[in-house]
């Protein structure tokens, strides 16, 4: 009678310590290893492996271990095939703990067949999103586990749940804390780097008269107007007005009003409540709010739909809004600074734009000049991204020659400024950052005509594949990424995968083996698969 009292007590008495060991502890690996010892007292066990489910990826990752265990277990994550991973989730939605042996190749273990224990006891664990976790406990050599066990451990999946939680929401703190580290870091560099007051490559020359208007309307708060070709350094010249106004100390918040979706331009712009739409699920400030005692600069204004400009016209007027779904005014202190590429006034015209939203906006407008404008600053640019690309592949500053000048000095420069700092670094990159290749880095784009004024998107060099295209004949790639893969890859070619040592990738690029590893990494270049070929 007094066994058949004590029976019911026990898994109770196992859930309690369980309870205990997922509240003491935060970390996942700390939880299991303080639980392993109450598990080891109730059930015939002695060690255990907790394994997560990712979903998506169709895989079981390793988070914690105790006890003595096959080092197979611990290596991962553990790739399924799509099959045998929806047969996991289908067993694991059951909720229920079974019994298994190691040989049965089950997917919840089967990287664990080299083990030599027989019997194992499985858990699932399931959260309010679904399966989130597999426990897998292995049985004492000789020893045997039942049906009844498997009773026993459904009683402490719950607390095992909550563990994981716990060591979930601790992940994304540490990830935010980390993410917070790095902006705080970039914002300290950008607060000890000099003035843009004082970088402005032009200043003295084709942009004088532009930096004049700039020095005499900065001190207002009046909206300006930037109107320029793409490239031609509107948002620089917005920093300028905001570094020479007296809402320097102020954020300066750029917003590219072409790249937001038409039905969230509301929700971004000027904020949201939470639940005034799906997905709402707490209060968002806009980009007005966060630029509230600062500048806001709205590149790209005429991409605006109609119902936005309504709304911006009403801020211009009195520095109110109304959050979507909110139903409270608030008001704003910020200085308008907006810039496009498109003819406004056309625009007007043609009503695509609100007439009184560009009284409202051109105050005082200023139009930037294109680098065909100012071919006196072309020498001091091209020393300067030049000096730039060189410090960035690690081989010191480079320098234009004369003949790379009058080769940059021949080309018409659709994209501008902008198009100029990518030919530039593509030089340096072809140049093993030794030298400029400006020849190749502008292609066949040298022996073009005159370009207008809203040309066409400029040539990109040849993609360097099997060996180096004449600067005449050679093909063009649309992106500069695409450039310096083919590059990469062609010396790793040649050096058959070598990164280091002599005659290695590193040394014939001239820069850091590490900084190299790097850089393939970002791009997503396999070096592996150049080792031993031809």
């Amino acid at each position: 009678m007094a066994a058949a009292m004590e029976a019911p007590d026990a898994p109770m008495s196992l859930e309690l310590e369980i309870w205990r060991e997922a509240s003491r502890q935060v970390d996942i690996q700390d939880a299991m290893a303080g639980m392993l010892p109450a598990l080891v007292r109730h059930l015939p066990i002695e060690a255990l492996v907790l394994r997560r489910l990712d979903v998506p990826r169709s895989r079981l990752e390793t988070v914690a271990t105790a006890g003595p265990f096959d080092e197979a277990l611990a290596r991962g994550p553990h790739e399924l095939d799509p099959e045998r991973f929806a047969g996991l989730l289908s067993r694991c939605a059951r909720r229920r703990s079974y019994v298994a042996n190691v040989g049965d190749d089950d997917a919840a273990f089967g990287a664990s067949g080299s083990l030599a224990r027989g019997h194992v006891l499985v858990a699932p664990i399931v959260d309010e999103e679904g399966p989130a976790a597999v426990l897998t406990l292995f049985a004492r050599p000789g020893a045997s586990v039942t049906e009844a066990h498997a009773r026993d451990v459904d009683a402490i999946v719950r607390p095992l749940a909550v563990a994981l939680a716990h060591d979930r929401r601790l992940q994304e703190l540490v990830q935010l804390r980390e993410a917070a580290l790095a902006e705080n870091r970039a914002l300290l560099s950008r607060l000890n780097r000099p003035s843009l007051v004082e970088s402005i490559v032009g200043e003295k020359g084709g942009l004088r008269t532009v930096m004049e208007r700039v020095t005499q309307v900065a001190p207002t708060d009046v909206p300006v107007l930037l109107l320029g070709e793409t490239g031609a350094g509107k948002e620089v010249i917005a920093r300028a007005l905001h570094e020479r106004s007296r809402r320097r100390d102020g954020p300066l918040v750029r917003v590219n009003c072409g790249a937001i979706p038409g039905e969230l331009v509301d929700s971004e712009l000027f904020g949201h409540e939470r639940g005034s739409f799906t997905g709402a699920v707490a209060a968002r400030k806009g980009w007005f709010e966060r630029a509230d005692g600062g500048t806001l600069l709205l590149d790209e204004v005429g991409e605006l739909p109609a119902a936005a400009q309504v709304r911006l016209l009403r801020i211009l007027q009195d520095g109110s809004l109304e959050r979507v779904g909110g139903q409270r005014t608030l008001h704003v202190d910020v200085r308008i600074v907006a810039a496009t590429h498109r003819d406004l006034f056309q625009m007007v015209s043609d009503e695509r734009f609100r007439e009184d939203l560009w009284y409202r906006l051109s105050v005082f407008p200023l139009r930037l000049p294109s680098l065909r404008e100012r071919p006196e600053d072309l020498p001091e640019l091209a020393a300067h991204f030049a000096a730039r690309a060189g410090a960035r592949l690690g081989a010191g500053p480079l320098t234009p020659t004369p003949d790379d000048l009058r080769q940059l000095a021949s080309y018409a420069w659709p994209g501008n400024v902008r198009e100029l700092a990518a030919v530039i670094e593509r030089a340096a990159i072809l140049g093993h950052g030794r030298r400029l290749e400006v020849e190749a880095a502008l292609g066949v784009s040298t022996q073009r005509g005159p370009t207008p004024a809203r040309a066409s998107p400029p040539s990109s060099p040849p993609p360097e594949a099997s060996s180096p295209p004449s600067a005449s004949s050679a093909p063009r790639s649309s992106k500069l990424d695409d450039v310096v893969v083919a590059h990469l890859e062609r010396v790793l070619r040649e050096c058959r995968g070598r990164i280091e040592g002599p005659q290695g990738a590193a040394e014939i690029l001239g820069v850091n083996p590490h900084t190299l590893r790097a850089r393939m990494r970002k791009l997503k270049v396999q070096w592996g698969r150049f080792r031993g070929a031809p």
